[in-house]
């Protein structure tokens, strides 16, 4: 799984509907700044704390931008991992090594007691995060290279 390359869209949700005669997925569009993109959510996707998807709610939607895609608009994509987000917060997931650096070194965690760290079934994780695909949800980064933040949750992809 630490292959993954996971390309977020963050917006907020204009529709919900099922995918012909497949009962157990739907399409949620999101919009946001950049326009439209449609996600396939099936029972393969990982809801994040299994909310329930509502129009109007604000979600990032993750991708696998190594899997080939339709070339049609708009883009419409299987979605890998979905979940609420909050305004001024970001969501990231990715391979994180045992220094908590994400694989592309786009960010460094500091992990402080106030963190929340849980599994993906919402357990609490007491073993170090690093070695592992992780969802974080943080606020304000600094303007180092790279960049570096105390996030406010860790999800644990055991």
């Amino acid at each position: 799984m630490e292959n993954l390359n996971l390309i977020p869209v963050t917006g907020v949700i204009q529709r919900i509907t099922k995918i012909s005669d497949q009962c157990c997925q739907q399409m949620v569009t999101i919009q946001n700044s950049e326009g439209v993109t449609n996600f396939i959510v099936s029972p393969d996707t990982y809801v994040i704390d299994t909310v329930r998807m509502r129009i109007g709610m604000r979600v990032t939607a993750f991708y696998d931008g190594s899997l080939p895609v339709p070339l049609i608009f708009p883009p419409q994509y299987r979605a890998v991992i979905i979940g609420r987000s909050n305004v001024g917060e970001t969501v990231y997931a990715g391979y994180f090594d045992e220094n908590l650096l994400a694989a592309d070194e786009s960010l460094q965690l500091n992990v402080s007691r106030a963190t929340e760290i849980v599994t993906s079934n919402g357990q609490n994780f007491t073993c170090p995060v690093g070695d592992n695909v992780l969802i974080v949800y943080y606020g304000v980064t600094t303007r180092s290279i790279p960049p570096q933040t105390t996030p406010r949750k860790i999800i644990v992809m055991c």
